[in-house]
């Protein structure tokens, strides 16, 4: 597995995978897949805010994805970032979004950030709160029930570590 920078080629994988996210889980709170087109601003409007988006490739191809964005929009909050990570379907387990995370954190405390937080969709996604734990993200709150999807109230898990 080698873990790059994203590209713009990478995007449909991207998508593709983030799609089976939102229509099959619980991770991300959005009901409807983004088009390719949503996908492609997102991408560049991170960039052009000097945030990372990078994926995880073997033979097989896109493995994987992360990125991290700013936390709010407000000046006092720009050197605290927010991870995202998705990982394709057949490959859970295998280590796929640890090292993405880690990528991040990484590039993150390189770029000057001091805080990265990771909000973690549904309170029972041991998963990722597992992998962000393992890298040093204490647990600072949980925010019961202000998601709703699939017919059930989700809560969001908030992580921090420092950088």
């Amino acid at each position: 597995m080698e873990i790059s920078p994203a590209t713009e080629a990478d995007l449909p994988a991207i998508q593709s995978i983030y799609a089976h996210h939102v229509l099959a889980g619980t991770g991300t709170f959005e009901e409807a897949p983004p088009s390719l087109e949503e996908f492609e601003a997102r991408y560049r409007a991170g960039l052009a805010a000097g945030h990372a988006w990078l994926v995880a490739h073997d033979s097989s191809g896109c493995l994987g994805f992360g990125y991290y964005g700013a936390f709010r929009t407000r000046a006092s909050y720009r050197f605290t970032v927010e991870d995202s990570v998705y990982v394709r379907e057949n490959v859970h387990g295998q280590g796929v979004g640890k090292a993405l995370v880690a990528a991040l954190l990484a590039h993150a405390s390189a770029a000057g950030f001091k805080q990265m937080l990771a909000m973690i969709g549904d309170s029972e996604n041991v998963a990722s709160i597992g992998v962000h734990a393992s890298l040093g993200f204490q647990a600072v709150g949980t925010m019961r029930k202000v998601g709703y999807k699939f017919g059930r109230w989700l809560d969001v898990v908030i992580m921090q570590k420092a950088l």
